[in-house]
């Protein structure tokens, strides 16, 4: 089944579903990195780069969160999440393509910071995303213009 999704700029009336989004899809991989994060946490970490954020739209309906920032040497993935209900159903390859084409466009790799026992991580190595360091939260992850390229 062809997935098809949509994005539209991030404005103030979603940060009410800003924060839920990001409870919903973070609080289980941070309480398992040990990170208990409050509201006000969250809350300042949804308004860190507010002005990158782009909410992902599945049949018209808000289901996620893309955040990127065009770096002079990547385009980073700064936060990307999508509610667990939809999940597992392609939305993330599409949404990782879509970054792809952007990242060939600026002729840049990708890089992106993800929790270690994160799921997602598999998403991104399906990508062709490397690992390039790990410390005892996260890995940070690459992945080069060549792969990009291939695309």
């Amino acid at each position: 089944m062809k997935v098809t999704i949509g994005f539209r700029k991030a404005k103030k009336e979603d940060v009410d579903f800003l924060v839920l989004l990001r409870k919903k899809s973070m609080n289980k991989h941070l309480i398992k990195a040990g990170i208990a994060m409050n509201h006000s946490e969250h809350l300042a970490r949804i308004e860190a780069f507010f002005n990158d954020a782009h909410i992902i739209l599945y049949n018209r309906k808000s289901i996620g969160l893309l955040t990127l920032g065009v770096m002079s040497s990547s385009l980073h993935i700064r936060q990307f999440q999508i509610l667990p209900e939809f999940q597992g159903k392609g939305i993330g390859n599409v949404v990782i393509n879509i970054v792809k084409k952007r990242a060939l466009q600026c002729g840049l790799p990708i890089t992106l910071n993800v929790l270690v026992d994160n799921p997602a991580r598999a998403l991104y190595l399906r990508h062709g995303f490397q690992i390039k360091h790990k410390n005892k939260l996260e890995y940070q992850m690459l992945c080069p213009l060549a792969v990009v390229s291939d695309y």
